[in-house]
């Protein structure tokens, strides 16, 4: 199990780290609804990780993909893809500006004020589970647990660290809001808007070093050179 949570480690600190779920909690905890809508994204962003990771892991297990303890040979196919494509939204990080030059925001940034808790929830698993560079975190840690071919058990508690570790990044500013009292609007503003302002710039980073990591893993699987 130890194998698999180091493996797996990166990828959770990139999925918590991740801007726009930090910046959604931000507006989750400002909004009228406050503290519920806050708890209900962090509750769906975990929830989320450990449905598709859980998925993506069976869907691994009845692959093979492991072979004698060892990773089997197609997994080391299938990180050096997921590297490629974490570059590739590395790439649209830098490049998706707005008609003025300014980084360009969602629009779904613009209805978080609208939200009740189920919207929230759901919010929270679209934004930690299925959006492009946190899905392929979630299939890189899923052929990293697989592929230690340890017991059922252990990877489903190396897949709980993984999401626990990526839920930490949404649950800091739920942890601003209940324990910093009267300086948890001012922290929590400015948060927000220093992961907002560099939020290219921070996922082009992260996508890059996570996709030599696995593009590494994947040579190192199949014994390149």
């Amino acid at each position: 199990m130890g194998e698999a949570i180091g493996q797996t480690l990166p990828l959770a600190a990139a999925v918590a780290i991740s801007p726009f779920g930090i910046v959604a909690a931000v507006l989750m905890l400002t909004s009228g609804r406050g503290s519920g809508n806050g708890l209900a994204f962090l509750i769906g962003w975990f929830a989320g990780l450990m449905v598709v990771g859980g998925l993506l892991i069976l869907l691994g297990r009845g692959a093979d993909a492991s072979s004698g303890g060892q990773p089997a040979e197609w997994t080391g196919y299938a990180k050096i893809l997921l590297g490629l494509l974490l570059l590739v939204v590395a790439h649209r990080q830098r490049t998706k500006k707005a008609d003025d030059g300014e980084p360009k925001s969602p629009k779904w940034l613009n209805r978080i004020s609208t939200l009740n808790p189920p919207g929230a929830f759901s919010l929270g698993v679209g934004l930690g589970a299925v959006n492009p560079k946190n899905l392929v975190l979630t299939m890189g840690a899923a052929a990293a647990i697989t592929g230690t071919g340890s017991p059922t058990d252990e990877q489903v508690l190396s897949l709980l660290a993984y999401a626990l570790i990526g839920s930490l990044g949404a649950a800091v500013p739920l942890g601003i809001y209940y324990f910093m009292g009267d300086r948890a609007e001012g922290m929590l503003e400015r948060l927000k808007e220093r992961m907002a302002r560099n939020n290219g710039v921070i996922m082009a980073v992260i996508c890059v070093l996570i996709a030599a990591k696995l593009i590494g893993d994947g040579i190192s699987t199949l014994s390149l050179f």
